[in-house]
């Protein structure tokens, strides 16, 4: 018992420090872009500085200026933008370990679409992470990155393959997971490996004496655009796992293809705005189109599909026995499944009444979606999500 009620005490306190180190992260992240779009250069500034801009803010009046490399001289106080980026990632990996690895024969194995044990899960997992970002970080550093078009396509293909091979390897919330991760990790890299090392290149070479090298802040914004852009598709995934119809259905990796696509195509226009240029409005178009396509690719059902005419029309009787042989276990006033202590998220369904009352919650994450049981534990057929299903069809 004390060993559940450990681990779900750290997965809570790791996801509140996940999350509020991640506000700080994406909100200076999208701050300091918006910043640097909407500079203006004027005639009067000091030598040196690129462009200012006037802002409002809690009753104040503030006037900020940016240095096109770095000033003159280095400045008495200087305030760093890192911790937060370094605490999003370790509070994020330590959740990912309480999680998905610790519990990798519930969240991050699904037997039936590859029969690993938890530790070649977890292995698979870990390694994929590190070698997503060494492939990233050799690609930059190669010159590639210097293409925009042709790299930012070349990236967009490169996470669709790797969502496409994870969908094929883990379980469908560990494959969303996975790739959230790898660019969570690639963010942070950015910013670890080569943003705040460039930026103590430029301090040591103002107390030097010397003139910065202006390739340093190129580097650097350049990675830091890679981020903007790649904010929204991760967000997204991160809390994907609440959603059993986005991660636990067919065609979950060609979702994950159209919120990769639909996150920059919307920070380009906030973007664009910020700039000062002309709105491109097309972007909601386009979004609204991606957002029904996921809804209708959402409905395909789960990937292990029954498909012709059921032997027998579906019964609340047969309902009952399927839920109470493949979910009860776990969601009884006293759960009898290794490692449960309490019914999760308090939803009980051993007997006929609770099973009525959830119905529609079973059919979200055990008919339309194969979501539930985690990682098919307890090797629910396709049969009997069939006739979930066909017995929610007939009840409407």
């Amino acid at each position: 018992m004390w060993g559940s009620i450990i681990s779900e005490w750290a997965s809570l306190l790791l996801r509140w420090l996940h999350v509020v180190a991640a506000i700080a992260w994406i909100g200076s992240s999208f701050y300091f872009i918006a910043l640097d779009l909407s500079l203006k250069s004027r005639s009067d500034l000091p030598d040196g500085v690129q462009g200012e801009a006037w802002q409002v803010h809690g009753g104040g009046f503030y006037r900020i200026m940016k240095y096109l490399v770095a000033p003159s001289q280095m400045p008495d106080e200087l305030t760093w933008f890192k911790w937060e980026a370094y605490t999003t990632w370790l509070s994020g990996f330590a959740l990912m370990v309480v999680v998905y690895y610790l519990e990798a024969d519930l969240f991050l194995v699904d037997k039936s679409i590859l029969d690993l044990t938890p530790f070649q899960a977890g292995l698979f997992s870990f390694c994929s992470l590190a070698l997503a970002w060494l492939l990233y970080e050799a690609a930059c550093r190669s010159g590639l990155a210097q293409r925009e078009l042709r790299f930012a396509i070349g990236g967009y293909l490169f996470l669709v393959a790797l969502t496409y091979a994870f969908t094929h390897v883990l379980s469908g919330r560990g494959a969303f997971n996975q790739i959230g991760a790898i660019i969570g990790t690639i963010m942070v890299a950015n910013v670890f490996a080569l943003i705040i090392p460039n930026q103590k290149k430029i301090v040591a070479s103002l107390i030097a004496g010397q003139a910065p090298d202006p390739k340093l802040g190129k580097a650097s914004k350049e990675r830091s655009v890679h981020n903007n852009y790649l904010t929204l598709p991760v967000v997204v995934l991160m809390i994907s796992n609440h959603y059993p119809l986005l991660y636990a259905t067919r065609f979950n990796w060609i979702i994950v293809a159209i919120i990769l696509a639909l996150g920059p195509v919307i920070r380009h226009f906030f973007n664009e705005r910020h700039a000062g240029r002309k709105s491109p409005w097309w972007v909601w178009g386009v979004a609204a189109i991606g957002v029904i396509a996921i809804l209708f690719l959402s409905a395909a059902g789960p990937r292990e599909v029954k498909t012709g005419a059921l032997s027998a029309q579906p019964t609340l009787a047969a309902v009952e026995e399927i839920v109470t042989s493949r979910c009860s276990m776990c969601h009884a006033a006293e759960p009898v499944w290794t490692g449960i202590v309490t019914a999760p998220k308090g939803i009980l369904l051993d007997a006929p009444e609770h099973i009525h009352r959830n119905i529609r919650l079973i059919g979200r994450v055990a008919a339309w979606s194969n979501a539930m049981p985690p990682g098919n534990v307890t090797e629910m057929t396709s049969e009997e999500r069939a006739i979930l299903a066909a017995y929610l069809d007939q009840a409407r």
